[in-house]
């Protein structure tokens, strides 16, 4: 099966009914659509704002690997991945990913895998602002997201 990808990584927000239209117009075979939309938080009213850069090109690219990996690996017929980056304030969007499959188990692992390793592997960096105007700084890679990718790996 070839899966359909979309990867964009863009400064505008996207439109989450808009994106899953577009992905499933025409496409009678497919039998489930699952999305993650991720948001910025304000951490108890602590954060103003986290503002995102990326290396252009090569972010892309390995989100489309990534993308083109879950696909493989669970049969899906679809991925669209979008990742903002610059300036984004609590309650805005930061991530789309959209898995559609034939089966809803195939579209669920598919955008959880997707996730995981956009999470881990995309070059991708945040930076916090303070709501009280101190300086914020980089935000570290977590290790429970290290872990949930690696679960991967343990799977057929």
């Amino acid at each position: 099966m070839n899966t359909a990808v979309t990867v964009r990584v863009q400064r505008e927000d996207f439109d989450l009914a808009a994106e899953v239209a577009a992905l499933s117009r025409g496409r009678a075979d497919i039998g489930a659509v699952v999305t993650f939309t991720g948001l910025c938080r304000d951490e108890a009213g602590g954060l103003s704002a986290l503002e995102l850069e990326h290396y252009p090109g090569m972010a892309e690219a390995e989100i489309e690997r990534i993308c083109r990996e879950g696909g493989k690996r669970f049969g899906l017929q679809a991925v669209t991945a979008i990742h903002r980056f610059g300036k984004i304030m609590p309650g805005e969007n930061i991530v789309l990913v959209i898995a559609a499959s034939p089966h809803r188990q195939a579209a669920f692992d598919g955008a959880n895998f997707v996730m995981d390793f956009l999470k881990t592997s995309a070059p991708f960096w945040k930076k916090e602002h303070h709501a009280d105007g101190s300086a914020g700084g980089w935000v570290s890679a977590k290790d429970a997201d290290d872990t949930a990718r690696d679960r991967w790996s343990q799977r057929n």
